[in-house]
């Protein structure tokens, strides 16, 4: 085990780091943050910020003799990087994991060997491969970039041919998947705790609402029967375990109007749709990231409440910035900002957390809240 006074690496310096670095100070680790960007916000409260490429030779260096261990805050590093880091130190999750889960193609064919059913896809690695593509599924579809795509970036709604060729010469002729649109009943995602020696424990299933691409909001427990709750769980552990998994994960799944139950994505990651635990649980998908680094038992996942979560977006800054007091005059409502300077619409500058005993009224009170904030900031 590594015992706090130990000093710990992350490799990328967003919110999701952040939220790292706050459980690992508080619970008495040092942290060295790696990130390009001077100004990152897991940076700022850092013991100390690398402002270096994830492929600079010295500033990997120096990560790896400095930490105990590494982890990602983010699944697009360098395989290079993960491989260099993960021959002198642990890096949790591993190298291989982390590179089977930043290539949509890899995962999707991953997801495929271990019998879980995805969205029906194919892939289109060049203009040629679309027009087989377009006839082996049924319209409409979306075509999404194989790597690099998050929140909506990176993929493009198309009705037929001519639009798939349109949409992957913008994408920028790159491997792409082509999915088929299914008709969706809810969205849901399963928050994954697993240790080193393979054992796993589930945080209570989120259900999601997306706007425009970009998570809105999370609604915990969710509202799904038992059954295909328990699918859900159970699927989530079948691919964890075939990844070998050790970290916090994330697998987002897709609930059809047919009531079947099909993997849209795995984040090796804690999760958007996991910040409800830093108020709703007895231990947040942060902390338990920084327990499953250094070898220690899992926390308790149990929920203390329902919870709603609602992103905010930089269009709530707009017009003079969000009225915080209407936030702050609801009790029940917690507030996390990212420390980002520059807001910009669909950028994620923080998130709330409407807390209830009654899942309804928790909704209820989180969008009247986000309803006076984007009154004084915009209209969102």
């Amino acid at each position: 085990m590594i015992l706090p006074g130990a000093t710990l690496g992350v490799l990328g310096g967003g919110q999701l780091g952040r939220m790292f670095t706050v459980a690992a100070r508080t619970m008495g680790y040092h942290v060295i943050v790696l990130d390009p960007d001077p100004d990152s916000p897991a940076g700022r409260i850092a013991d100390e910020h690398l402002h270096a490429s994830y492929g600079d030779e010295w500033a990997l260096r120096q990560l790896a003799e400095a930490c105990e261990a590494i982890t990602a805050e983010f699944e697009n590093i360098p395989a290079a990087t993960l491989r260099e880091l993960e021959r002198h130190c642990p890096l949790r999750p591993s190298a291989a994991a982390l590179e089977t889960t930043q290539d949509r193609i890899c995962e999707k064919t991953f997801v495929e060997h271990t019998g879980i059913p995805t969205t029906p896809y194919r892939v289109v690695r060049h203009a040629a491969h679309l027009e087989q593509a377009v006839t082996g599924l049924t319209p409409p579809y979306i075509l999404k970039r194989s790597c690099l795509g998050y929140d909506g970036k990176g993929q493009v709604p198309v009705a037929d041919l001519d639009q798939a060729r349109a949409a992957f010469c913008a994408l920028g002729e790159v491997p792409c998947v082509l999915e088929e649109r299914v008709s969706l009943r809810q969205e849901i995602s399963v928050i994954l705790v697993c240790g080193t020696r393979g054992d796993c424990v589930s945080y209570p299933l989120a259900e999601n609402v997306h706007r425009g691409g970009i998570l809105e909001m999370t609604l915990v427990p969710a509202r799904v029967e038992t059954g295909l709750a328990r699918a859900a769980v159970d699927a989530g552990l079948r691919l964890a375990a075939a990844l070998e998994y050790c970290g916090v994960m994330a697998i987002e799944f897709f609930i059809t109007e047919a009531g079947e139950l099909l993997v849209n994505e795995i984040a090796p990651r804690p999760h958007n749709s996991g910040h409800y635990t830093l108020d709703a649980c007895v231990t947040s998908q942060f902390e338990q990231q920084v327990r499953m680094l250094c070898g220690l038992p899992a926390g308790s996942t149990r929920l203390l409440s329902p919870v709603v979560m609602v992103n905010l977006l930089g269009q709530v800054w707009e017009g003079g910035g969000p009225d915080w007091g209407a936030l702050f005059a609801r009790p029940e409502v917690k507030l996390h900002l990212y420390g980002k300077r520059e807001p910009r619409p669909g950028r994620k500058m923080g998130h709330l957390c409407s807390l209830s005993a009654d899942l309804g009224l928790a909704r209820v009170t989180a969008a009247e809240v986000l309803g006076r904030l984007k009154a004084r900031g915009g209209d969102g």
